[in-house]
């Protein structure tokens, strides 16, 4: 069997930034205190004009929302500036500046992609297929973010990459998001006192203002910790972001906003779901906030607003979890790892909640005595689903490979190479985490599996391999 491997290689560009606020947190003066803007207040207004000439010099190139991501940012600080509404747009726009960061989003490293077909399959030529792909970026303070890739892929597996933006624009939060009192009883449905006490303060439907303004009641203030927690957590792992309709795909950037995502969004693994009318963009992902770990999902239906939501149930844990592109036998299917060493299988009847699991499989093969995983989302095919794997074996050596679950019931394997995919070459070895290729996604196009996958956590390239002659070296279960 011959696999293809690129000449491709996606590297991090650290001259890749967004426009952040100095501060996060709760409270926005724990970085930058508040003192500096009596400082800036105090500068003649001559002095205003020549250093905000010097903001748009060294700036306004790099950025297209220069000066509303600074006037942004200054009303987060209005509350605190006396007398602000006589102040000229050059000295608010100013106070923004000094309240404003670049993030470098891949100072570090650009990995672990997934990739799906495009929404939009115009305008090719014949045998060409549109793909886009999801990666995770890590920039400053190893802090992951999500970013886009677009391309086209041949019959005889050949890439081109659409040409990459110089830009780069953060997905923006929606404040006026609507939540659902269903909704998050859903997500607390075992905790009484939750849903019969703090509930009933709030509409069927709130947004995240109402939330803020009931939070400061001392109704709330009152409540125990666990369940103001418990709250808190629902609310903020819950959010919408919207990009700019008119960027392209590799301007657009998910960055984590939740606290319980502060440290990253890792490993998004894409999937088209259908089930009968629905169609929509499914991506597990891990959220990080520097001590624990949960999964997530982010939703869309055309890539430019994003839904994040909070899975729940005692199945949700731990990272690596990929959902099936269809139901199976009526129910949502799922692959875990539970446990961190085991591949599992879970099936709900709710897409946000999952409570039971079962073995799948576990390590067999010396590449994978230590640990196996997913790869990405199952790929149907005529022979059953076509699950791609990892596998960590001695001195931390990551490979892939594939196993074959059976198409009707996907908890039993049927089909598994005894041998890596892929393993790092020593060209590949060398990076931020040596001797590791991983991949989040994979994509059938003609006779060829397209494999997008990471370079020793550092950079991106892709595979090809003939997928009957990858189904044929499978061996029976």
């Amino acid at each position: 069997m011959q696999i293809t491997r690129s000449n491709i290689v996606i590297r991090a560009n650290p001259k890749r930034v967004i426009l952040r606020a100095l501060a996060s947190g709760t409270n926005p003066f724990s970085r930058s205190k508040k003192h500096f803007i009596d400082r800036v207040l105090s500068i003649p207004e001559e002095e205003v004009i020549e250093l905000m000439n010097q903001v748009e010099t060294l700036f306004n190139h790099r950025h297209t929302r220069l000066y509303q991501v600074l006037l942004e940012n200054y009303q987060k600080l209005s509350s605190k500036i006396p007398n602000e509404q006589s102040l000229s747009d050059k000295r608010r726009m100013l106070l923004g500046a000094y309240y404003t960061k670049e993030f470098s989003i891949q100072a570090a490293a650009l990995f672990n992609p997934s990739i799906i077909d495009h929404p939009d399959q115009s305008n090719l030529k014949s045998g060409e297929k549109r793909f886009i792909m999801s990666l995770r970026s890590v920039g400053e303070g190893h802090i992951s973010s999500i970013e886009f890739r677009s391309g086209i892929v041949d019959l005889e597996g050949g890439i081109v990459l659409d040409k990459e933006s110089k830009f780069a624009t953060c997905s923006l939060r929606d404040d006026t998001k609507m939540y659902s009192k269903e909704e998050i009883k859903r997500s607390t449905r075992n905790n009484v006192e939750f849903n019969s006490i703090i509930l009933n303060e709030l509409g069927s439907e709130f947004t995240y203002s109402d939330y803020n303004i009931f939070r400061k009641t001392e109704k709330f203030k009152n409540y125990n910790p666990v369940t103001k927690d418990l709250l808190d957590s629902i609310i903020d792992l819950n959010y919408d972001v919207t990009s700019d309709p008119e960027s392209t795909f590799s301007e657009r950037v998910i960055f984590p906003l939740a606290s319980l995502e502060s440290m990253g969004m890792e490993d998004v693994r894409l999937v088209q779901f259908t089930d009968g009318e629905t169609n929509m963009y499914v991506g597990t992902y891990t959220a990080y906030d520097g001590k624990g770990i949960r999964p997530q999902l982010i939703i869309t239906d055309d890539f430019i607003d994003f839904r994040i939501r909070a899975l729940n149930g005692k199945a949700s844990s731990d990272k690596g979890m990929a959902l099936f592109p269809e139901k199976i036998n009526g129910r949502y299917t799922m692959i875990g790892r539970q446990g961190g060493e085991n591949m599992s299988i879970m099936y709900s009847d709710d897409l946000f909640h999952w409570d039971k699991y079962e073995l799948l499989a576990a390590p067999k093969y010396g590449w994978e005595i230590l640990q196996i995983g997913n790869c990405g989302s199952p790929i149907k095919t005529e022979k059953g689903w076509l699950l791609m794997t990892h596998g960590v074996g001695p001195i931390r050596r990551y490979a892939i490979s594939v196993m074959l679950l059976d198409l009707k019931d996907p908890s039993k394997v049927i089909g598994r190479m005894d041998m890596p995919l892929i393993s790092p070459s020593e060209e590949e070895r060398e990076g931020y985490v040596p001797n590791t290729v991983y991949s989040c996604g994979s994509l059938v196009h003609g006779t060829n599996l397209i494999i997008p996958y990471a370079l020793s956590d550092s950079a991106t390239t892709f595979a090809t391999v003939a997928l009957d002659e990858l189904l044929n070296e499978m061996k029976s279960v």
